[in-house]
């Protein structure tokens, strides 16, 4: 898989995520405890934007569509409709840039 960059360290605060649109799909970056995790973008229950439509709370990414919720570090579906794990992707952060295995 190539490795792109997605943003800077600097793009997010703590708790916030992104939308980033690549060819063919679309991934959710989010920054957590300071960490970052980036998912595909859309949720696995109905096609809404992870990333640019939806709520973090904590580690919990919450569908703003029917409240499907998922760990973001985990990546595990919590609650139902959002039953499915969401797409894992490998992060890596060099000095100020944040690179994803896309």
């Amino acid at each position: 898989m190539p490795e792109i960059l997605v943003c800077k360290v600097d793009d997010l605060n703590d708790g916030e995520s992104m939308r980033v649109e690549l060819d063919p799909d679309d991934i959710a970056i989010f920054r957590v405890e300071g960490q970052f995790y980036a998912t595909g973008d859309l949720c696995t229950h109905e096609d809404w934007s992870l990333g640019e439509e939806s709520e973090l709370d904590g580690h919990e990414v919450e569908c703003c569509l029917h409240q499907g919720r998922f760990d973001v570090p985990d990546r595990r579906g919590d609650l139902l409709p959002g039953d499915r794990c969401t797409q894992d992707l490998s992060v890596r952060v060099v000095d100020d840039e944040v690179w994803v295995d896309a």
